[in-house]
């Protein structure tokens, strides 16, 4: 953990016995949930925000969706997931939770939802799904966010390889990276927002619509 998460772990009151299952669930299970500090920093932009309307690309088992209604409770949020069996847990750990009609699941590849199923316009997106695909996502969905709206976009360090000079990145994953990066360079000076990155986390990237 960084020094800057350390210190902001601090802060971090506890949570309820459900995201606590879940976040030793996904632990036990190896699934990607955003880290403590990086949602403790998001939830709190977005409380300065007020959103009334937020669009998740990437549910997985819908923790941060649950971690966004409770912070946000007259907020309404829609979550994309394209994997079949987080959906299936995302809803059952959801269906359990006070905050079960605030969050609307839809299954799906996010690169191939029909743009009919959703509502016209939403006040901040959060992408926290394939990495390598970050660009895709936000040509797509960026649309759908008025001016001065805001595009919230977690793992930035991919824990730690965006950092590496791309030889020194595992085959494997060294196309990813490179996208991730092009994104990135192309965000910072997109005409259209005004970004800014946070070190919370994995890595948190902000952009505000103009």
């Amino acid at each position: 953990m960084e020094l800057s998460d350390a210190y902001i772990a601090s802060f971090i009151s506890e949570r309820d016995e459900l995201l606590v299952e879940m976040e030793n669930f996904a632990k036990q299970h190896h699934v990607p949930i955003m880290q403590l500090a990086g949602i403790e920093s998001l939830n709190q932009l977005l409380r300065i925000q007020k959103p009334k309307a937020i669009l998740e690309i990437g549910t997985a088992i819908g923790y941060s969706a649950l971690r966004m209604a409770k912070a946000l409770p007259d907020c309404q949020i829609v979550t994309i997931e394209r994997d079949e069996s987080r959906v299936q847990y995302a809803k059952e750990f959801i269906a359990r939770s006070e905050a079960a009609n605030s969050i609307q699941i839809i299954e799906g590849d996010a690169l191939e939802v029909e743009m009919e199923k959703l509502p016209t316009t939403f006040d901040a997106v959060f992408i926290d799904a394939a990495k390598g695909q970050y660009m895709k996502f936000f040509e797509k969905y960026s649309p759908l966010v008025p001016s001065g709206g805001v595009l919230y976009i977690d793992n930035m360090y991919m824990h730690g390889l965006s950092n590496l000079d791309i030889k020194e990145v595992p085959r494997r994953k060294r196309t990813m990276i490179r996208n991730l990066k092009t994104f990135s360079d192309w965000i910072m000076s997109h005409p259209d927002y005004t970004s800014a990155f946070f070190p919370v986390g994995d890595g948190l990237l902000i952009c505000l619509k103009r």
